[in-house]
């Protein structure tokens, strides 16, 4: 009697466990299944929230069909105590394990409102825009100058968003004067800034920030990528590069920058200047000379004269031979590596071509017929 009824213990065990194996099967493949969705949706996880409450608000959304099922995948992936506040983009047909991955992932909003704040060598400007879930395209809410214009409502509402993205898209060219001064212009930040960083040493790129951030931090960031970028650009440098030490890289990179914003023609560009630097010709550039009359802050907004052509400044390169003491604006990465690693071309002139490039030459004769080529351009937009 007592062999058999351990014989039908056992029976019955090995039948739960089967069962509890082949339930956890069926568990796990719905959590990894295709999801129900049938369009993307942004969905926000409010701070303070929970895997439970996150888990029945996308249910009443119809993004999972499993509230239960989505919680013990949750805990058992251990990703549970791992979720971020943020607005996140759910893919349509998005599986459970996937969704869980988008909300405790790295916590950067993929959905929802962006601030961009941008900086350019003309301007200084404020966005906010909406990603729309189901075109996942932007919409743009609002547009402003934030040293001239009232704050839009939509921009004030994005800063009452904990979930609002913050982003700061700084140009190549533009000069360190311009960056303080536009940061200084942006109420996402705070603290103040007791001098303007040297010319060149800051890093243009797009850059995501935290509202409330320190404008000096901010600033040492761009400092420290910049110094990075110079580093690796000098130990990769050519061996005929033309510059000898990276603080030379850096002010003809700036030089680099402000003459062409078309990236094929940086190292172009670069070799006319390496050729002049090379024979003792003067680098005869117009943006040195109007660095010597801004000092960088802000644009000339005119032409240059023939008397400031004359002009001595220690960066008229019209008058000094050689490289200015300094850079002329912040250069981006592609125009260090142009600078320590020209183009090989026997160039040693340029001049607009009307296209927004250049055309180039390696004679005075080439170069006098390229020059009146541009002019007649010129001329032929101010009739029309």
């Amino acid at each position: 009697m007592w062999r058999n009824l351990a014989s039908n213990v056992l029976t019955l065990m090995i039948v739960a466990l089967v069962m509890a194996f082949g339930g956890l099967t069926w568990a796990q493949r719905q959590y990894e299944a295709v999801g129900p969705l049938n369009d993307a949706i942004c969905f926000q996880v409010t701070p303070g929230s929970n895997m439970r409450r996150v888990a029945s608000s996308l249910s009443d959304k119809g993004a999972i069909a499993n509230a239960t099922i989505y919680r013990l995948g949750a805990d058992y992936s251990e990703k549970a105590n791992d979720l971020k506040a943020g607005s996140f983009l759910i893919q349509e047909g998005a599986s459970m394990a996937q969704i869980v991955d988008e909300i405790t992932g790295d916590g950067v909003s993929t959905c929802g409102t962006e601030v961009i704040y941008r900086i350019s060598v003309n301007s200084k400007t404020v966005r906010v825009r909406e990603l729309d879930a189901s075109t996942q395209e932007f919409e743009i809410t609002a547009e402003f100058d934030p040293a001239a214009d009232e704050r839009p409502v939509s921009y004030v509402s994005a800063l009452d968003d904990v979930a609002t993205r913050y982003r700061v898209v700084i140009a190549e060219g533009v000069t360190s004067w311009q960056v303080v001064d536009a940061i200084r212009a942006f109420d996402l930040f705070e603290g103040e800034v007791a001098d303007v960083p040297a010319e060149g040493t800051l890093a243009p790129d797009g850059y995501e920030v935290r509202l409330g951030q320190d404008r000096a931090e901010f600033l040492n960031s761009m400092v420290a990528i910049q110094s990075i970028r110079l580093t690796e650009a000098w130990e990769n440098r050519a061996e005929d590069a033309p510059v000898d030490t990276p603080e030379e890289a850096l002010i003809l990179a700036s030089i680099i920058e402000k003459e062409t914003s078309v990236p094929d023609e940086r190292g172009v560009v670069a070799s006319v200047f390496a050729n002049r630097l090379r024979q003792g010709i003067r680098l005869q550039t117009d943006p040195t000379v109007i660095y010597g009359i801004t000092r960088g802050e802000g644009v000339l907004g005119r032409g240059i004269r023939q008397s400031e052509l004359r002009r001595e400044t220690p960066w008229n390169t019209y008058v000094i031979s050689g490289l200015p003491p300094t850079p002329i604006a912040n250069p981006g990465l592609a125009s260090i590596q142009a600078a320590l690693d020209p183009d090989d071309t026997d160039y040693i002139f340029f001049v607009a071509d009307g296209t927004g490039g250049h055309a180039f030459a390696v004679t005075l004769a080439e170069h006098n017929a390229n020059v009146a080529q541009w002019r007649k351009i010129e001329a032929e937009r101010v009739n029309q």
